[in-house]
């Protein structure tokens, strides 16, 4: 074939190309006002969910707010605390045994960004309150960002990460 003849070909599979990748972003699921409305009313719901059930039943209650699926993960402090499901619900119950009781408070500033219907932002400032069994109380403070993904009829959070705040230099 000589290299003109090529060229009515090469369009063809580009046009064909192109459409495929039209008819794909055509498809993928876009949200409209009321359904981003619907998301952020839904995820905030999500979260005070997840810190009321913290602050009723302990870390336990993480457990059925993570997602056991593979692209879960936790990171905290710049480092990847639970890199699978399976290391949260391990790391979950060990730390479930030293605590005596446990407080979620989300901020104010609490805000989601719906991405899609079954996927959202959460972020927040968080204030938690811990007593181990010795007794010894932890106030924490800090800013938690995730990504909420809706299955099997609820919103999980799909992957994690939790920053405490370090409180400024004492003044001399």
């Amino acid at each position: 074939m000589r290299t003109w003849q090529w060229i009515p070909f090469s369009f063809v599979v580009l046009c064909i190309a192109c459409s495929s990748h039209h008819d794909l972003s055509n498809t993928s699921q876009s949200l409209t006002p009321a359904g981003s409305s619907a998301v952020e009313r839904d995820v905030k719901a999500f979260a005070d969910t997840v810190a009321q059930d913290v602050t009723q039943e302990g870390p336990a209650a993480w457990r059925r707010h993570f997602a056991d699926s593979p692209p879960f993960f936790m990171a905290s402090e710049g480092h990847l605390v639970f890199p699978t499901s399976a290391s949260a619900t391990a790391g979950i119950q060990n730390f479930a045994r030293t605590i005596n009781h446990m407080e979620l408070h989300w901020g104010e500033d609490l805000r989601v960004d719906p991405l899609t219907p079954e996927l959202a932002v959460l972020a927040a400032s968080y204030h938690e309150i811990r007593v181990d069994t010795a007794g010894n109380r932890v106030d924490e403070s800090g800013f938690f960002t995730g990504i909420a993904e809706y299955g099997n009829g609820h919103w999980q959070l799909r992957d994690a990460h939790w920053s405490v705040a370090i409180p400024p230099p004492a003044v001399r």
